[in-house]
Formats: C-alpha cells, sequence, structure tokens
C-alpha cells in the first residue's frame, strides 16, 4: 500500500529535532511520496536539502503563501519566477487568499495568487491553493483565470458541499486531511458526495494534526487516520482508497 502525503512542510523548524526519525515513521506507515509546498524565499534552502536527502521520496513546489504576501511581495514573486525557471517543480504552491489572521494585504493576497496561477500555466503545472476565510476572493481570482491550463489542489478543503463542486468545477482535486477527523470539521457529513477521483490526502504537517492527536504537532504517519476516516466514509478498504487518492496524485503532479 503506497499513501500519498499531498501537503506536508517537512522542512518545517518543528522536525528539526527527529526530522529522520519523522520521515522513518511515515516511510513504515507506508507513506512513500512527500510533497512539499513553499511559504516564501527564508525556507527554500530548507526544501533543496530536504529533496537532497529525501531525493526518491520528496517532490517541490514554489510559490508565495498568502500569509507571507507583505510590503516586499513583488521581491517574492521574482524569488518564486526564477526557481521556476531554474529547476524541476511539481507545482506551485500554496498560494492563495487568507483573510483569518489580517485583512490589510487583501489586494495583494489576490494580486500574487493570479500571478503565480499564471506562471503554472507558463510551466504547465498545477497549482496548490491555500483559502482560509476567503473562498468568495479565492473563487474570484480562479474565475477569472479559469481555462483548460487550470488544474491542481484545493489543499485543506474545509468548504461546504456546493463550495467543493465549485472547487472542482475549476480543475481542482480536493485536500483531504486531519479537519475530516475533527468532531466539528463537518466535511465528514457530505464527502461520501463527492467522487473519490475528485479526492487526495494531506497532512499539512506540522499543523492540523488529526484526531487523536488533535492539538499535537502533526506528522506524515499520522495520515494513516485521515485514510481510517475516509474509509469509514466510503465504506471501502484503506488500501483501495490509498490507492485512488494516490493514482489522483499522480494525475496532478505528473509523477
Amino acid at each position: 500500500m503506497i499513501i500519498t502525503d499531498t501537503h506536508t512542510h517537512l522542512y518545517s523548524e518543528a522536525f528539526d529535532e527527529d526530522r529522520d526519525e519523522m520521515m522513518r515513521r511515515a516511510m513504515d506507515a507506508g507513506v512513500e511520496r512527500f510533497f512539499i509546498p513553499a511559504i516564501d524565499s527564508t525556507y527554500t534552502q530548507s526544501m533543496l536539502d530536504l529533496e537532497s536527502n529525501y531525493p526518491d521520496n520528496v517532490f517541490l513546489m514554489m510559490g508565495l503563501h498568502p500569509t507571507h504576501v507583505k510590503e516586499n511581495y513583488k521581491d517574492e514573486l521574482v524569488h518564486v519566477e526564477e526557481w521556476l525557471d531554474k529547476k524541476k517543480f511539481y507545482a506551485v504552491g500554496e498560494i492563495g487568499v487568507d483573510l483569518y489572521w489580517d485583512k490589510t494585504f487583501l489586494k495583494e493576497q489576490q494580486e500574487a495568487f493570479a500571478y503565480q496561477i499564471r506562471l503554472a500555466k507558463r510551466h504547465q503545472l498545477p497549482i496548490v491553493i491555500h483559502c482560509r476565510d476567503a473562498f468568495d476572493e479565492v473563487f474570484e481570482v480562479l474565475e477569472q483565470e479559469k481555462d483548460d491550463g487550470l488544474f491542481g489542489i484545493f489543499h485543506c478543503f474545509t468548504g461546504t458541499l456546493a463550495q467543493a463542486h465549485q472547487a472542482i468545477s475549476y480543475n481542482m482535486k480536493l485536500g483531504i486531511g486531519g479537519v475530516a477527523t475533527f468532531k466539528n470539521g463537518k466535511i465528514d457529513q457530505f464527502l461520501s458526495q463527492i467522487d473519490l477521483k475528485h479526492i487526495v490526502l494531506e497532512t499539512d504537517s506540522p499543523y492540523l494534526a488529526p484526531a487523536p492527536y488533535r492539538g499535537k504537532r502533526n506528522e506524515s504517519s499520522y495520515i494513516v487516520k485521515v485514510l481510517e476516516k475516509l474509509s469509514s466514509i466510503y465504506s471501502m478498504p484503506e488500501k483501495e482508497i490509498a490507492a485512488i487518492t494516490t493514482e489522483n496524485s499522480k494525475e496532478i503532479f505528473g509523477v
């Protein structure tokens, strides 16, 4: 059984003390493919080091996270563009809009989001979307940018059934992680109405640990708890869900 974690920040400082052990736990649990989203330029070297240490398992993205869109965002976008021209990445992400912490840079977040979507199209890459308290604002940009070159993953999907269908209409898979195991997560109530062909698994480590680890540091091995939950929701063996969602990830990332 091969499990794919389509969104995990393995380079995070949260793993500096035990990164190799954490990776071993994940691989022992069947997680063989780790897709690594970017945040900003300060993490690029850590990401490259991670890829160097795990060349067969780690696949990098490049992008500017919406919460890191600040006064210098245009410099950060230059960094993203230069690296996309320089080496192979598997997606542009994570990108999008986040209005949970701060609404100051909404216009700049949307501008950076649209710009990076166009970079992804130029490189024929998927996008990986971060959306928090911002479905309308994210959909507004996607509506403007939709065409045959737009595809990717709506990471950490926490919306309604209607919003799920809207996301899928833009050629997005839904990234499902620990939230599906939360008592108040809500998405577990309608996920069975979404065909599994639209679903990929993720952890967002070190964030959003699934039950029973909620509130603790998340890690990629905990994706098995998400797999268990989806097995229950879809009344399907875990092995089959792992196979389908891994195939879905290959369809998006091309590897």
